[in-house]
């Protein structure tokens, strides 16, 4: 009887990639190799009704290097999703690993702002959770938020509590060899406040996630501006577009709206960035907002005619 062949359209889109590139070099095909991918990303904040799979397979159709975890499905806390759990996480790896794909960042909640004792400690277990996530997972960073000012307490003192919190992370990172990011969000968009947040962090494993989105939109710095003030500091990256409507911004296909994301990956490219250009589209917050398989799509395309004069350096 004659064996029947299935083929998956992502396998059979990298046999047709690895083919076409063969030819292009006059190479046979089975000592060729397709082009490597650029470090673009995505965030799973985008595709809150995909399935794991789902999300690994449209990540390379798509030509994306690797994923942002931000919640899968209805559960927001990756530790308690069956992919990660102590029975699963080596089958994880490996299906990652067969695509050619990294975690680039593992998106917590954990607030540093809580002054409440027992609430800042539950902050503190979660970010403790998603770094040992991450060590098992080779993800290097685990995202944090500074996000609020404590009504009735002094700016320098929520300053001071903020920058506590993610040293002592920090400091637990550090051993597990991930680096624990605080991102330009809520409250603490502005360069100024950030640097001084992260300067008396003082901490080698703590560093900057700059959503460039709202240092733009929410502090109106100039890209130029953020990179010459934080540029140090920044190892992962949130890109994204919105223009203003009647209720505020709303977010549209990247290049549609005001926001400057081509000059900020170009600068992004120029400074020597070594991260990944992740994409973090809001459907989860924003379900009004263009189909993942639509933006997300869009955004790679984008990215890669943005970023075809560099050479963007391979993540580390």
């Amino acid at each position: 009887m004659q064996r029947s062949i299935f083929i998956t359209r992502r396998a059979f889109l990298q046999t047709i990639a690895t083919a076409s590139w063969a030819a292009a070099l006059n190479l046979p095909f089975a000592q060729a190799a397709p082009p490597a991918r650029l470090p673009i990303g995505f965030s799973t904040l985008g595709c809150p009704n995909w399935d794991w799979m789902k999300i690994l397979d449209f990540a390379v159709e798509h030509g994306f290097a690797s994923i942002e975890l931000r919640g899968i499905q209805n559960e927001m806390d990756l530790t308690k999703r069956p992919e990660f759990s102590q029975e699963r996480i080596e089958q994880t790896r490996r299906e990652l690993a067969a695509r050619n794909l990294r975690i680039s960042c593992l998106g917590s909640s954990a607030r540093m702002h809580e002054m409440d004792k027992a609430r800042r400690e539950a902050q503190m277990d979660e970010g403790r959770r998603f770094i040992d996530l991450a060590q098992k997972l080779g993800a290097p960073y685990v995202r944090v938020f500074g996000d609020k000012y404590v009504e009735g307490a002094p700016r320098q003192q929520v300053i001071d509590h903020i920058a506590s919190g993610l040293r002592q992370l920090g400091n637990y990172a550090g051993s597990k060899g991930v680096t624990v990011v605080i991102e330009s969000h809520g409250d603490f968009t502005d360069s100024a406040t950030l640097e001084e947040i992260l300067k008396k962090a003082n901490s080698p494993s703590v560093a900057l996630l700059w959503d460039a989105h709202h240092t733009f939109a929410s502090s109106k710095e100039d890209p130029e501006h953020t990179i010459k003030q934080l540029g140090r500091y920044i190892k992962h990256t949130h890109l994204k577009d919105s223009r203003p409507g009647e209720k505020g911004r709303r977010y549209v296909l990247t290049g549609e709206g005001d926001v400057p994301v081509k000059r900020q990956a170009q600068l992004l490219a120029r400074s020597g960035y070594r991260g990944y250009y992740s994409f973090e589209w809001e459907k989860r917050w924003h379900p009004e907002i263009e189909e993942p398989e639509v933006a997300i799509a869009h955004y790679a395309k984008q990215m890669r005619q943005y970023l075809a004069d560099f050479n963007p350096p391979r993540p580390k």
